[in-house]
């Protein structure tokens, strides 16, 4: 059987987790000592689109988990440093796959070890319970490609071993196409959600009046979409044609970023709309919308103190 370990048990952590757990033997790096006793002892249960209680093994020290194939980091871009930096002599053998939106998380984790890697990012989602449970809300897919040392079929067959446990994902050749795709949406959404306290409903779609949204979030998107262009990046999806469909699903989907603000938390800023901003100077692509949401966002971070 397959072995993974999920480092972060937050709620994607947790939905990893909780599915592979079906199909593979699962274990869990956490931060607290009392998270992972929980684990231990209850397990994690999903609700929501899916129902399950899964059992797994978890511990906050590498050292105490068995040695997995597969390490997948699911936590917070701002979090990769340090979480990697605790693998860091752990898990020779072991393929790691990150998880995080932006771009640049890769490049963090492959400082730490040798590991071949695979790049990914997810648009599943869901609410944090507790420490063993989560609400599974959006059943989207996780889309893998191959970064260091590994190939397409590596990430075929991550995304095989996902979806064997009921959940969606998708192999590429090549990630880029498809990360970039959901960067701009992501820089777009979870910004403005941020600085206007705005779910992600209607509103960010809307384009009838002078006053609407949606001209805002269809130039950011636009601004993305010259950056990609420049930089040789021929787009997987239409970031404003995700933003239309995700805004008609029903489910007024509450970006990570607006939590985060809401609870005085830093936020992903510098990995998404910092990373689109920097790599938008690097190739002389002006971006004054993302640049000046990207302050903002981070002068907002500023005033919680």
């Amino acid at each position: 059987m397959t072995r993974v370990c999920v480092a972060g048990a937050g709620t994607i952590g947790s939905l990893f987790a909780a599915h592979l757990a079906q199909v593979a033997e699962v274990s869990v790096l956490t931060r607290r000592e009392e998270h992972a006793s929980a684990l231990n002892e209850r397990g994690l249960t999903v609700t929501g689109r899916t129902e399950l209680t899964s059992s797994v093994t978890a511990a906050t020290d590498p050292a105490q988990l068995p040695e997995p194939d597969l390490v997948i980091v699911a936590c917070k871009g701002s979090d990769v440093e340090p979480l990697t930096q605790r693998l860091a002599g752990h898990f020779p053998a072991a393929t790691l796959m990150t998880v995080q939106n932006g771009l640049g998380a890769e490049e963090i984790a492959g400082t730490h070890g040798t590991w071949p890697l695979l790049s990914a990012v997810t648009f599943m989602s869901g609410t944090r319970l507790g420490d063993t449970a989560v609400e599974y809300v959006l059943d989207t897919e996780t889309w893998i490609g191959p970064y260091r040392d590994t190939t397409p079929d590596d990430a075929r067959a991550v995304a095989e071993l996902i979806v064997s446990s009921g959940l969606r994902a998708e192999g590429f050749d090549d990630l880029r196409p498809a990360q970039w795709s959901k960067l701009i949406f992501n820089a777009t959404v979870n910004a403005v959600a941020a600085l206007t306290g705005l779910p992600h409903d209607p509103h960010f779609a809307e384009t009838a009046q002078l006053s609407d949204l949606g001209h805002l979030v269809r130039d950011l998107v636009d601004e993305g979409k010259a950056v990609a262009a420049a930089a040789g990046v021929e787009l997987w999806e239409d970031p404003w044609e995700m933003n239309v469909l995700a805004t008609q699903r029903g489910h007024r989907h509450s970006p990570s970023m607006l939590e985060d603000v809401k609870a005085h938390r830093p936020t992903e800023i510098d990995l998404i709309t910092g990373s689109l901003v920097r790599e938008a100077q690097k190739i002389g692509v002006p971006v004054p919308l993302h640049t000046a949401l990207y302050r903002l966002v981070k002068a907002k971070e500023a005033s919680y103190s």
